[in-house]
């Protein structure tokens, strides 16, 4: 397997309140995450590093030959302490108040894959030549779409399409979606809305799809999302299952 991740400000944010890691343990298990940090005074920033930084340190202590079963149950509660730590830190630090974050995650196993997510933060897998969302913001114009009150064109550009519905830190208790994913694909990519909000997914796919390695790809993805307005901090990690020396 090959991995890269990147992250970066964005062209009118003037700090990076995002969060993100790859690491593979000696099992050959991989975990990836992307959290987006949300909160005045780099509240967000705080929140997001509370979450990569407590999943990564867990994942490595913890996450040993674990079935599939065994890894969902790890990742809720697992979500369920980080959602613990972000609300103790707002009791100590009254200027951290309203902080919050979302997750996307996925495990990466010889046996399974399984998502997790908890806001607006996307989760993709490219298989045959196709990119496909696997996971599902929890934002109120997609509440709505579900609903049948807008139409998924109108959601594109609705005025409130960044409110969250879910996010650590603003739900109590809380509980992240999982999805079993099929083994039969190629790439992940996890990103923040930074990159989806510039970005439609033929054009994340196009790029994908395009020359170069992985780092090439990740960069050409901010990049072009910048040029797009870069009106958010955009985060991208990006793991291919082919054969291969870690990047």
């Amino acid at each position: 397997m090959k991995s890269f991740y990147l992250t970066d400000a964005g062209k009118v944010r003037d700090h990076n309140e995002d969060s993100v890691i790859i690491l593979h343990n000696s099992n050959g298990d991989y975990l990836m995450a992307i959290a987006d940090g949300m909160g005045g005074h780099s509240a967000g920033e705080v929140a997001s590093s509370i979450a990569i930084n407590y999943l990564g340190k867990h994942f490595n202590e913890t996450f040993i030959h674990m079935n599939k079963i065994e890894a969902a149950s790890w990742l809720r509660d697992t979500v369920t302490e980080i959602n613990s730590l972000i609300f103790s830190h707002e009791k100590t630090h009254p200027e951290s108040k309203g902080m919050g974050t979302t997750l996307v995650t996925a495990i990466v196993t010889k046996d399974y894959i399984l998502f997790g997510n908890i806001g607006d933060s996307s989760g993709f897998v490219l298989k045959e030549g196709h990119l496909h969302k696997v996971t599902y913001d929890h934002t109120l114009v997609n509440l709505l779409v579900s609903a049948g009150e807008l139409t998924k064109e109108e959601a594109k550009d609705h005025p409130k399409k960044n409110v969250l519905m879910k996010a650590l830190g603003a739900n109590d208790p809380i509980d992240i979606d999982i999805f079993d994913c099929d083994m039969e694909i190629d790439e992940i990519l996890l990103s923040s809305d930074g990159l989806t909000n510039m970005l439609e997914e033929e054009q994340i796919e196009k790029v994908l799809l395009g020359e170069g390695d992985i780092e090439d790809k990740v960069i050409r993805l901010i990049r072009k999302a910048n040029n797009r307005g870069g009106t958010d901090n955009i985060s991208v990690a990006y793991l291919t299952l082919e054969d291969g020396e870690e990047e």
